[in-house]
């Protein structure tokens, strides 16, 4: 099988699995990030689109060109902002469209004049009308694949507000694939404006596929990011991610409450131990001491100049460092992660050298000495 075959193949199996995948995701079989899901499984088909003139080409009585339909370009062409909304859902299920969000449609509105001048006004072959054809398509993919790499980025702040267990509703698979997919264009660009594209098309499509496969993989074992109820969610969204910014704006509550809430909070968290819980939240700790999320958040950011995700993991580690230490335990590292409220070796691990400037294996050790 030559390169040209086995490109053929690749191309089928990229088409395929973006079909299968956007279906599945429309389907959501585990009921998560409703929304977001939804809008993450128009963006695999109408991205599976691209492909189609390939895949139609190993029929050979089919001389059907996709690309080259107009209704298809039209459609084609909302690929990007299909995938930034699955963002913005992924990030805020609560998040509702407002006229304001017209915005969206200014650079498709330019983009279906410029085709349909094209096509109808007689300029198919005028240079500056395929440049802008050309331009609008890059500059739109790598715009909206910013934004949304940018707006990941300050999710990642925000559930820290709330959440002591990062992994699994952060995103990072939607990161790596929005930072993947942002390199492959620019070597894709560069190499079409350079050399030969079609050349290329080997490894452009290996890429893609692989990059496909770690969507499929992460995408369908997703974890509800947020909680189901309304009520809660919204407080929840409502958390600024920048607490510093947050403080300067307004002053939730006195100072001596704050100092009050303080103690109250270190007393629960050294006698109950709620940070053993692996799923413990500012919702559940809210409850513990009968105040608002907004005032836990509050007290935690400028009480103890934290965020909760630090203050929790702070104890975490302090606890797991107990165990390390004890010679008689038997737990093994992942045994320690989970005795310590953990859900996995892996966020453990992080934690503790970011803490710590070791690894838990590197303090056992050290402290064996």
């Amino acid at each position: 099988m030559n390169t040209s075959e086995l490109n053929r193949f690749i191309v089928i199996l990229i088409y395929g699995s973006l079909v299968l995948l956007s279906l599945l995701t429309l389907s959501n079989p585990l009921r998560v990030n409703r929304k977001a899901n939804f809008w993450f499984g128009i963006f695999l088909f109408l991205w599976s689109s691209f492909w189609l003139d390939e895949v139609l080409t190993l029929v050979k009585e089919s001389p059907i060109e996709i690309h080259s339909i107009i209704s298809v370009q039209i459609i084609q062409f909302l690929t990007p902002i299909m995938f930034y909304f699955s963002v913005l859902f992924y990030t805020n299920p609560s998040f509702k469209f407002k006229i304001s969000d017209l915005k969206y449609l200014i650079l498709p509105v330019i983009f279906w004049i410029n085709i349909i001048l094209q096509r109808f006004g007689g300029f198919e072959d005028n240079s500056i009308f395929n440049y802008v054809f050309i331009g609008l398509i890059l500059f739109q993919a790598l715009f909206y694949t910013g934004l949304s790499y940018f707006t990941i980025r300050r999710h990642k702040k925000r559930i820290q507000q709330f959440s002591a267990n990062t992994e699994g509703i952060n995103l990072n698979w939607l990161e790596y694939i929005t930072v993947i997919i942002f390199i492959i264009n620019i070597i894709y660009v560069v190499y079409n404006l350079s050399y030969d594209s079609k050349a290329l098309n080997f490894f452009i499509n290996t890429a893609f596929l692989l990059v496909i496969y770690f969507v499929g993989y992460y995408s369908l074992k997703q974890k509800e990011i947020y909680p189901l109820e309304e009520k809660q969610r919204e407080e929840l969204i409502s958390i600024d991610e920048n607490p510093e910014a947050a403080e300067v704006k307004k002053k939730l509550i006195s100072d001596e409450e704050v100092s009050k809430i303080k103690n109250q909070l270190e007393e629960i968290m050294t006698q109950q131990k709620p940070y053993l819980d692996s799923e413990l939240n500012l919702i559940r700790l809210s409850e513990l001491l009968s105040i608002s999320t907004h005032h836990l958040s509050y007290v935690i950011n400028t009480g103890f100049k934290k965020n909760f995700f630090q203050y929790v993991n702070e104890y975490r580690i302090d606890y797991a460092k107990k165990l390390l230490k004890d010679s008689r335990s038997k737990l093994s590292i992942l045994g320690i992660a989970y005795e310590s409220g953990f859900n996995s070796k892996t966020s453990f691990n992080t934690t503790f050298k970011k803490l710590i400037d070791q690894t838990p294996s590197e303090y056992k050790n050290g402290s064996d000495l």
